[in-house]
């Protein structure tokens, strides 16, 4: 470009005859479908932020137990309701890396309570890829090397600990691989009986999307949180965790699916009278394959926008249960089940880090919340 004395720049390119002044919106129009949708949720930073977030959440969840400095149940009993603990880099002016500082009970006679009193004179090293509790990693392979442990005779209580001694850091860590998950298996369950039973009914209709709609309107109609009560509490108290884990995941998916049923169906009422959709069905397509090939594909951004929005009901599903009593139990560990022994609001005032477990659900909920909204805008490409 050249710059002329009256400010106008000239492109001192030779002319093309042969060059099409829409060769830019050409390429978008040729560019893939999920190149487009790329682009555009580039643009939703906090969509983005979302999902990177997310996804290294889940990333983490094969190794909560390598991250984690103790075991789910380990237990101290001269560390009760531990406050939360400083990681300090320096010492007396000197850096010497991360340490922590030796806490010992002392009672304190005018409330009666125990208070954790630091030894500032005895700095202890924190130890890393150390040898401590045994946990399974990714569920497969037994190992008992962590990331970092406590010092010797010095505890490591990042956000404290709670009424048997056990560290809160580690028991959300591990928490977070039965709570998280819970929302993916609830969500497939979901949309496995939403997606069948209202394609049927908006493919079909007549008599079959009759019957169908008064199913939906029967279970839409029940109250919610009595119906999973009444559903968790007819569950085994005898059963294993993991069994009641699976049980719950199941409920949450199956009183989930009518409200998906019922927007696939709308969508199917609409998109079977196109004329791809007869053209299929003049050439010999059998129904599954229509559904399938041709109605489905033009409902998944709508899908994929739904379970983002979804898993995080499923996962405070699982948190209301648990909190309850109702859902899992000890010895399994979750958010809700540690969510549960914080019921007391004399015990959150007095030790208020027993409530920690409540932010990385409100993180986790945001965060699929901000996601959902991000693929809702990008995954019609050409809606702009």
């Amino acid at each position: 470009m050249t710059d002329r004395p009256d400010n106008r720049y000239v492109d001192d390119a030779p002319f093309d005859p042969q060059a099409s002044i829409q060769q830019l919106e050409r390429a978008d129009l040729d560019a893939p479908n999920w190149v487009l949708v790329w682009r555009k949720f580039r643009t939703h930073k906090l969509g983005l932020v979302s999902g990177v977030f997310l996804l290294l959440c889940y990333l983490m969840l094969p190794f909560a137990g390598f991250i984690a400095p103790y075991g789910p149940n380990d237990r101290n009993g001269e560390h009760l309701y531990a406050p939360p603990q400083s990681v300090h880099w320096f010492h007396e002016g000197e850096f010497i890396g991360p340490h922590v500082y030796p806490i010992v009970a002392e009672a304190d006679m005018e409330t009666f309570q125990w208070k954790f009193v630091p030894d500032p004179d005895d700095p202890r090293p924190i130890k890393f890829f150390c040898e401590g509790s045994e946990y399974w990693l990714a569920g497969l392979i037994a190992s008992d090397t962590h990331l970092f442990c406590p010092p010797e005779g010095a505890t490591l209580f990042l956000w404290g600990s709670d009424r048997l001694g056990r560290d809160i850091f580690s028991r959300i860590l591990y928490g977070a691989q039965l709570s998280l998950t819970v929302g993916l298996i609830g969500i497939s369950v979901s949309f496995f009986l939403g997606i069948l039973f209202g394609s049927i009914a908006g493919y079909f209709g007549g008599r079959i999307d009759w019957i169908i709609n008064r199913v939906i309107e029967i279970l839409r109609s029940l109250p919610e949180l009595p119906l999973w009560l009444a559903l968790s509490a007819a569950v085994p108290s005898n059963w294993s965790p993991v069994a009641v884990f699976f049980i719950i995941s199941i409920i949450l998916g199956i009183l989930d699916w009518p409200g998906l049923a019922r927007s696939v169906r709308a969508k199917f009422l609409s998109l079977r009278e196109e004329e791809y959709v007869r053209a299929a069905e003049m050439m010999g397509a059998s129904s599954g394959r229509v559904i399938r090939k041709h109605l489905l594909p033009n409902f998944m951004s709508h899908l994929i926008a739904s379970a983002t929005l979804s898993i995080p009901a499923m996962i405070l599903g699982e948190t209301a249960l648990s909190f309850l009593g109702l859902g899992l139990r000890a010895p399994a560990v979750s958010w809700g089940v540690m969510l549960n022994d914080a019921q007391n609001l004399a015990s959150i005032e007095i030790y208020p880090w027993t409530a920690i477990p409540m932010l990385p659900i409100i993180v986790i909920v945001l965060a699929f919340n901000f996601l959902g909204d991000g693929l809702r805008d990008s995954l019609d490409p050409y809606q702009q």
